[in-house]
């Protein structure tokens, strides 16, 4: 029988972590106003024990969060709570990184404190989103960022890196991907600029090099990771023939700029994954760095993959609801507690810091 490879330390020069479970980036949405709770700072001590955490997504700017109470970290306030986050991972050994959204033209102004969305392009994505009213209401029309205010919105996710590392962070994910607004610079679906960030695929994934340069050179290039969802359909996104074609210029380029970590966002669709063998097969080739994916995994489906070496690091993240306690539980085979979806994004402590770690004596009972 091989060796259980999720729960062996994970060792490079670039990160070491105590195994190749990580919890992945999930907005459980209790952030209000944009300022983490204290229930945050239990939650994510009650999860310490992964080998690397990754934030909710935190918003880089007032009009940045997609839905209702996403956490943000654009003001001295919101920077401060996530200190006292930080602090307690930290306080049980753990290590966490911050992803770094800007949600674009996903949202609504009555979420995003009455601002309007921004896009690459003024297509509005043909969905409802619900509001503080509880009521849902169609997103709207986003204003398209000028050329000449792409260096603004850089200089927001410099900015926001920088917070997260003065807050204590160990490090940044930069989301790229579900859909939101690198992703929708990234997409000609999304895109139909015709200036120097819309067209040809260096054209698109210019706003992205653009980010990631500029946060590297204010944070550093081994503090740095990336979010992607190639193939993944959503918010009015699909797939599309130069799909895979971008994908590998993407990581050609990130290799280039050595960063610590590509993440990949997987889906499983009628029993499919969305990103194939072939293509981490391919990625694994372009990339050099940390692999990490999350999305669709068991347990079990989570060590087939590390066992072919094609990823470094598995994130999971429903399991991390209902399982605080998953690596000591995959560790030691003791049985994983199934989650509450009622209570995925609202609810405040129930559903959110109430699931129980177990103990043998409970297995034993049993």
């Amino acid at each position: 029988m091989l060796q259980k490879k999720l729960t062996t330390p994970f060792i490079s020069e670039k990160l070491s972590l105590s195994s190749r479970v990580v919890m992945a980036p999930m907005n459980r949405r209790r952030a209000v106003k944009g300022i983490p709770s204290p229930s945050m700072i239990t939650y994510y001590q009650q999860r310490s024990g992964a080998g690397l955490l990754i934030s909710d997504n935190i918003a880089v700017s007032s009009n940045g969060s997609a839905y209702m109470n996403t956490p943000g970290i654009y003001n001295q306030e919101q920077k401060q709570a996530w200190e006292k986050v930080v602090a307690g991972v930290h306080a049980k050994g753990g290590k966490i990184f911050a992803q770094l959204v800007q949600s674009g033209r996903v949202g609504h102004p009555a979420i995003q404190n009455n601002e309007p969305l921004i896009a690459p392009s003024a297509l509005q994505v043909n969905e409802t989103i619900r509001t503080p009213d509880n009521s849902y209401k169609n997103m709207t029309l986003p204003v398209a960022i000028s050329t000449e205010e792409i260096p603004v919105w850089v200089n927001v996710f410099k900015e926001a890196a920088i917070s997260a590392i003065e807050a204590g962070f160990d490090g940044v994910e930069i989301h790229a991907a579900h859909g939101f607004l690198i992703d929708q610079f990234i997409n000609p679906l999304s895109n139909i600029r015709t200036d120097e960030y819309g067209g040809s695929i260096e054209n698109r994934t210019r706003f992205l090099f653009e980010v990631m340069k500029a946060v590297i050179a204010a944070i550093g290039k081994y503090k740095v990771g990336i979010r992607l969802s190639p193939f993944r359909e959503i918010y009015d996104l699909k797939t599309y023939p130069e799909e895979l074609a971008t994908h590998e210029y993407i990581l050609d380029e990130l290799q280039k700029l050595d960063i610590l970590y590509v993440h990949f966002s997987n889906a499983i669709n009628d029993g499919e994954p969305s990103i194939p063998a072939i293509f981490l097969e391919n990625a694994r080739q372009r990339f050099k760095n940390i692999i990490m994916i999350a999305g669709g995994f068991t347990v079990e489906t989570a060590e087939e993959l590390l066992q072919t070496d094609l990823v470094d690091l598995i994130a999971f993240g429903k399991l991390y609801i209902s399982n605080p306690d998953l690596v000591e539980r995959i560790k030691n085979d003791l049985p994983l507690a199934d989650w509450d979806e009622e209570t995925f994004y609202y609810g405040e402590d129930k559903g959110y810091i109430d699931y129980p770690k177990i103990s043998f004596q409970d297995c034993s009972k049993s």
